[in-house]
């Protein structure tokens, strides 16, 4: 039996469900951006208004504003959002129970095998109207046998639409496509292909897979795969999530860090994140990635290092990463942001290879401390006891914090 793979995607998730509680702004450029003040003055969704005056997401909101004299700004309320993503969810949960989300605003539904719905576009068509008649909301869904061209098919005709890639039209339709359309195809992986020749999906379906493995690895042969749509990766169940590669957190602070003592009080305020992430997962990390912005180019640089012994306490990530930061040599040249990621994860359960040097009753009273202050946390908030050197960046917000998957 041939699978049928949805993917809907809320239009201008932000900004649609904003304008919901702002009926009198609809029909006008519009868009939902970051904090200006703190640094964080981007552009995270758009109207359709907005979008045809050129205004992209990510783009700074000066330059938005260039571009769009007229661009109305609003500011984000990712509560709300979370509530209209579990709402949708619902929707798709009367569909299938095998539902992945990618992010709050898109979802793969596997429909295959439903008898209710055995035709992949009626049941777009119907998931379009609950969610306009129950929501407010409009979505786009692609309807095809696999997870990356039902992706592109939400993507494909914007807003409020379906389209269906079948194996009679793909190499007619999605073949001649950019490169870059397809899925997890970012900017770096579109200029190494580039310089390969491969400029459309055709052409990358057409390639010599071993050329791809040897100049992108084994992603190369992941997206070939794509191209050719012999991705079989299943559709999973909304309340069974991939196991974690990694928990990372990062911060644009308010002003530049000019000397060690601002790194090191960010520094500790990340490593409080992350450690609080990784203890809630019950999980500790092998290895750690310090990333740091430049000020003059904003190009990311980052270095990473493989610990002695897997570890979810706070002073010990610090400890960890700050000797990662003075390996960069980064000063003189001013710093906009920085972040801290642990990776290869092990359970918090798993036994442990003990030796003579190292003091175990420390790291245990570390634990309880480290314990205590997540329950004083969990009950009064996060703000109720804080680190004395991280209090030089509470006016330093995180920017983004990130779970990755395997």
């Amino acid at each position: 039996m041939e699978r049928i793979i949805l993917h809907s995607d809320i239009n201008a998730c932000y900004v649609s469900i904003e304008l919901l509680e702002h009926p009198e702004l609809r029909g006008q450029p519009v868009a939902v951006g970051g904090d200006e003040a703190a640094r964080h003055g981007i552009i995270l969704a758009k109207s359709e208004q907005a979008k045809r005056c050129g205004v992209k997401t990510g783009m700074v909101l000066w330059q938005a504003r260039q571009l769009c004299p007229e661009l109305i700004v609003l500011r984000p309320h990712y509560e709300k959002y979370e509530r209209y993503s579990q709402a949708a969810r619902a929707i798709y949960s009367r569909f299938t129970d095998r539902q992945e989300p990618f992010g709050l605003d898109e979802s793969w539904l596997d429909i295959t095998g439903c008898h209710a719905w055995k035709d992949g576009y009626l049941a777009a068509q119907e998931i379009r109207g609950r969610m306009r008649a129950e929501l407010g909301l409009t979505v786009s869904v692609g309807v095809s046998w696999n997870k990356p061209f039902a992706k592109l098919g939400s993507d494909y005709r914007k807003p409020d639409a379906v389209t269906v890639f079948d194996k009679n039209n793909f190499r007619q339709v999605v073949w001649p496509l950019p490169v870059n359309a397809l899925l997890f195809v970012g900017p770096a992986t579109d200029r190494a292909l580039g310089a390969m020749g491969i400029r459309t999906i055709g052409q990358l379906a057409q390639a010599d897979p071993a050329c791809l493995r040897l100049r992108l690895g084994k992603s190369g042969l992941t997206l070939y795969r794509y191209a050719n749509g012999w991705d079989e990766s299943p559709v999973r169940r909304f309340d069974c999530p991939p196991p974690q590669k990694s928990v990372g957190c990062s911060t644009t602070p308010p002003r530049d860090l000019i000397c060690e003592d601002d790194v090191r009080a960010v520094l500790l305020a990340l490593a409080e994140e992350v450690g609080g992430r990784l203890r809630q997962s019950r999980v500790r990390t092998g290895l750690i990635e310090v990333s740091v912005r430049s000020a003059a180019d904003l190009h990311w640089v980052s270095h990473q290092a493989v610990l002695e012994r897997p570890t979810d306490i706070t002073r010990e990530l610090y400890r960890q990463a700050l000797a990662l930061f003075r390996q960069l040599h980064v000063w003189p040249a001013p710093l906009r942001g920085l972040g801290l990621r642990a990776a290869a994860l092990h359970p918090a359960d798993e036994p442990e290879q003990t030796d003579l040097f190292t003091d175990y009753a420390k790291l245990d009273g570390q634990r309880h401390i480290d314990a205590a202050v997540d329950a004083i946390r969990e009950k009064y908030g996060r703000q109720a006891i804080r680190y004395l050197g991280a209090t030089r960046s509470e006016d330093m917000p995180r920017e983004k914090c990130s779970f990755a998957e395997r």
